[in-house]
């Protein structure tokens, strides 16, 4: 069953939402006591933190010009998936109203999917009329990030974030030794990322629910114009929604 772009943000918004209103009860009922947690924070210039992520992937396609030519593969579609990652949030204070922050290491496990249609299949070759490619990726990133926050009320917080990010695929030769007569995919990319967060104070830490959107900008498609699966693709890009539970002391 194909899960639809949408939903994904979807359930993450929703998440966010309900977070909120349970962290503004708790504040709620802090602010009725007078009670500031962690009121020092702010002038640290630099303080660590860990990050649980849940992803939402697929793959952006340009087709090549050979898809028109020839009608050997009719189709060629990415499908959405979902991963898992974790990572460490280390902050650098700038002024009161800006940070920048780098994730480092940052671990995501990821598969991301393609399906193609073909007219023609060759059952010398364990064809199908629908063919359907894995890809399991580990990816070793590195994100940079511009923190912009608002004015602290209470125990509350809002910020937004933007920045550029490295990754490294850790299994991409397995993939294409496994993958010999699909796709093949480039070991590095990089790309833009931007979202909105929310800090909340706690009395021991810091705990900020955050929502970004992940575009590579690099093609990480190795083409291969002697492959009828890789031959009719041209530029393959990463596109990715991740919701980030984010913990910092």
């Amino acid at each position: 069953m194909k899960v639809s772009p949408f939903r994904m943000p979807g359930v993450c918004f929703s998440l966010l939402f309900s977070l909120m209103l349970l962290f503004q009860a708790t504040e709620g009922h802090a602010q009725l006591r007078n009670t500031i947690n962690l009121p020092d924070n702010d002038d640290k210039w630099y303080h660590i933190g860990i990050v649980i992520m849940g992803t939402s992937n697929r793959f952006q396609f340009n087709q090549h010009p050979r898809f028109l030519q020839y009608d050997s593969v009719m189709v060629s579609n990415p499908n959405n998936s979902f991963g898992f990652g974790i990572g460490g949030m280390h902050t650098f204070r700038i002024n009161h109203r800006f940070e920048a922050r780098v994730v480092f290491p940052q671990l995501l496990f990821v598969n991301k999917s393609i399906n193609y249609n073909l007219k023609y299949p060759n059952s010398n070759n364990d064809e199908a009329p629908v063919m359907n490619q894995q890809v399991e990726s580990i990816l070793l990133g590195v994100p940079i990030q511009l923190k912009l926050k608002s004015d602290r009320i209470g125990n509350f917080r809002v910020y937004m974030m933007g920045g550029v990010k490295f990754e490294t695929d850790l299994t991409s030769k397995a993939n294409s030794r496994n993958a010999e007569n699909f796709v093949k995919l480039k070991k590095a990319d990089m790309g833009i990322e931007a979202g909105i967060g929310f800090n909340f104070y706690n009395k021991m830490f810091i705990f900020s629910p955050e929502i970004k959107i992940s575009n590579g900008i690099s093609n990480v498609h190795a083409r291969d114009p002697d492959l009828k699966f890789s031959n009719v693709i041209d530029r393959i890009q990463s596109r990715q929604i991740v919701f980030s539970l984010i913990f910092e002391g």
